[in-house]
């Protein structure tokens, strides 16, 4: 540690801190433009000038470091003073410099209320400039749907080029020209490719980066704001909703340093328009084979009749990808009360049996522990698309020191350097046997298996998932303390339902053959958008939006969209999170677990809660480790030796990512027309990448 004096106050801090970080520790609040702690260091802005002892004139304190202060002439410690008449003057004359060129648009400016330069002005400003010269004009940039360019009001401080850079792995923006001349561009003026391009926007500390889709369309102070769960993959990113009166108008990201950090993925923070469109908002009823508008017990009446002329093995329930763990709790105990064993909630058929044990499908390093892993094989998943923030957090780990990656499955861009192994189980079987990649794992400290859904939701997923599991093993991925077998999530509810039991019963069929012509005489759809299902059962959807299951369904009952419930879910590493009620549904829609409780009552097997709280009573009683909120409860180790006994034989056909389209793989956002615009961008991306 070093002795550092900060304004009179003596403190000791880590040596390979900077002045910045050393006065915040001391209590001193410190201006800032380009200095962000997740990104490089700049020293662009110079708003960051302390006073340090001994020193001819202000020090940028971004960029300065502890280590390289010298001790008084006496060898007392060195002193950095924050409030004194230079750095007062030295702020005073930065700031005066900033505005030199900025234009005076604040009413107008989309960043208004929440802006970095409005906030500094205010403390660290004059009430004049000795400038008079004309203002620079900077064309705005078209750089593509997501982010609004009005380049004016830049000051430079690089803080996006550096987040693309380093953070994204997309260096799509630089800096051309110099001085006054100076401007941040995409150089061609191309639509950014970026799955994380959004975050920009919180970046910017001026309003020189705004989002498009929300251009010109409320003031902060007019919204509510609700902290709840990201549900657009299964990472659990910490978020907040941002309403005014019924609508949601934003969502943006939450500092959660064990998940997302701060941020969020392009779909996560732009598919609110898509919480918009094509809503269901009444129940419908099929007759002679269109959807009329129906009332909720003229539905419930026709659910019955068919239940009650079903028997329980002709009957079956799926649950689909956005559901809380509420609904998926009250569907079973209601499925359970009539005896039917037909339940799944794995859509796409992945090989996840909660019979093998918790750890055989969660991400049992946990996503802040990649940062400690020494070496990481990829099977089957493409991260980039299936967990945009979770491939930062390995990128992150990349840029830190050496860390072996290896790839099966598609060539795909991941943002960081790879070793191409192979395409399928066979090379997976074949790493098994030895090879260069096989001594990188044996060698690193921590080693690490990603498996991914494209590699389990095919015909051999499962012995797929005994070979990882034996390559785990053989590697010394699962040791005390490290569990390095994971398992890639791409469904928020996926996780929860498999802890809830949501599987077959003994005898029960899978949602696969639940959904072969004639297997079943009634289907429970309770958001199931992603499987395909054929005429003849009498179908019953419980969602919120008008999409696939929807439009098979003989019955339609409106429910809620993750902003407008309160409800439980469980993250791919088997974090449990609350998501916050925002907005309300529409029209007649209601919380999904309420219609099924609505629904049991008229099928004689009345649900033993009338309230949310009752439910989650209920839940937890079945189920403990679901009341402890942000925690994860871990799965046991020796359920990895368990999977790795099973047997069975591998396909030759080659791992295929489980998701084609980052931008439409839910119900919510093949409504957006954001994602719709930003889906046709990023085909017309790849088609021009493979012309070249």
């Amino acid at each position: 540690m070093t002795k550092l004096i900060v304004d009179g106050k003596e403190i000791d801090v880590p040596p390979h801190y900077t002045l910045l970080q050393a006065c915040e520790a001391a209590g001193a609040e410190i201006p800032r433009f380009c200095f962000h702690e997740r990104l490089s260091i700049a020293g662009n802005c110079r708003m960051c000038l302390v006073e340090l002892k001994g020193s001819p004139k202000p020090v940028a304190s971004c960029a300065w470091g502890v280590r390289d202060c010298r001790p008084g002439p006496n060898g007392e410690p060195p002193e950095v003073l924050t409030r004194s008449p230079m750095v007062k003057k030295a702020r005073q004359g930065v700031m005066e410099f900033l505005l030199i060129n900025h234009p005076l648009d604040c009413p107008i400016c989309d960043q208004g209320g929440e802006c970095d330069l409005q906030d500094q002005a205010m403390a660290y400003g004059t009430d004049s400039s000795r400038f008079k010269e004309n203002k620079r004009a900077v064309e705005d940039k078209y750089i593509g749907v997501l982010v609004k360019t009005s380049m004016n009001r830049c000051i430079q401080c690089t803080r996006c080029v550096r987040f693309a850079a380093e953070v994204a792995g997309v260096p799509e923006l630089g800096a051309i020209g110099r001085g006054e001349d100076m401007e941040i561009t995409t150089y061609l003026e191309q639509a950014m490719t970026s799955e994380l391009q959004g975050n920009v926007v919180d970046l910017c500390p001026v309003g020189a980066l705004t989002s498009k889709p929300y251009a010109f369309v409320a003031r902060p102070w007019e919204l509510g704001k609700t902290e709840s769960i990201d549900v657009m993959d299964a990472v659990g990113s910490a978020i907040r909703i941002d309403t005014r009166g019924r609508e949601v108008m934003r969502i943006l990201p939450r500092v959660n340093e064990a998940v997302n950090e701060e941020w969020i993925s392009d779909k996560t923070r732009h598919v609110v328009d898509g919480l918009r469109t094509q809503r269901l908002d009444t129940p419908y009823l099929r007759e002679n084979g269109r959807l009329r508008e129906a009332s909720w017990p003229e539905a419930f009446a026709a659910i019955a009749a068919r239940v009650k002329a079903a028997p329980p093995e002709r009957m079956g329930a799926i649950v689909g990808d956005l559901a809380a763990c509420e609904e998926i709790f009250a569907l079973k105990d209601l499925m359970t009360r009539l005896s039917v064993r037909n339940l799944d909630c794995r859509q796409d058929g992945a090989a996840l049996d909660p019979a093998l044990g918790r750890a055989s499908y969660l991400f049992n390093a946990t996503i802040q522990g990649i940062e400690d892993a020494g070496a990481l094989l990829i099977v089957g998943s493409n991260p980039r698309k299936e967990a945009a923030v979770l491939n930062a957090r390995i990128r992150k780990r990349w840029r830190l020191n050496h860390f072996p990656i290896g790839l099966i499955g598609e060539r795909v861009d991941l943002t960081y350097p790879y070793r191409y192994l192979g395409a399928g189980p066979e090379t997976l079987a074949q790493l098994l046997q030895g090879g260069d990649f096989l001594e990188s794992l044996k060698s690193a400290e921590r080693p690490m298996i990603l498996v991914g859904q494209g590699a389990l939701a095919r015909p051999d997923g499962a012995a797929v998932a005994a070979l990882a599991a034996r390559l785990a093993g053989e590697v010394g991925a699962v040791t005390d303390g490290w569990n390095g077998f994971c398992v890639l999530h791409t469904a928020a509810a996926r996780v929860g339902a498999l802890d809830l039991g949501f599987v077959p019963g003994p005898g029960g069929k899978s949602a696969l053959e639940m959904v072969q012509p004639g297997a079943l005489d009634v289907l429970f759809l309770l958001g199931a958008d992603e499987i395909d299902v054929p005429p003849g059962a009498f179908t019953v959807y419980i969602g919120s939006h008008g999409d696939r299951g929807a439009h098979c369904a003989d019955v339609v009952l409106p429910g809620a969209a993750y902003p407008e419930k309160s409800g439980t879910y469980v993250n791919t590493e088997g974090r449990v999170q609350l998501a916050a009620r925002a907005a309300f549904p529409p029209g007649d829609a209601r919380e999904d677990w309420a219609i099924l409780r609505a629904l049991s009552d008229v099928l004689g097997q009345r649900l033993p809660y009338d309230s949310l709280g009752a439910l989650r009573r209920a839940m937890y009683a079945a189920h403990p480790h679901l009341q402890r909120i942000d925690e994860i409860a871990a799965g046991d180790p020796a359920d990895i030796a368990r999977l790795a006994a099973r047997a069975g034989a591998v396909d030759k056909a080659p791992f295929k990512s489980a998701i084609a389209d980052f931008y439409l793989t839910n119900p919510i956002a093949r409504a957006s027309l954001v994602m719709a615009e930003c889906s046709a961008l990023a085909e017309g991306h790849q088609a021009l990448t493979a012309a070249e």
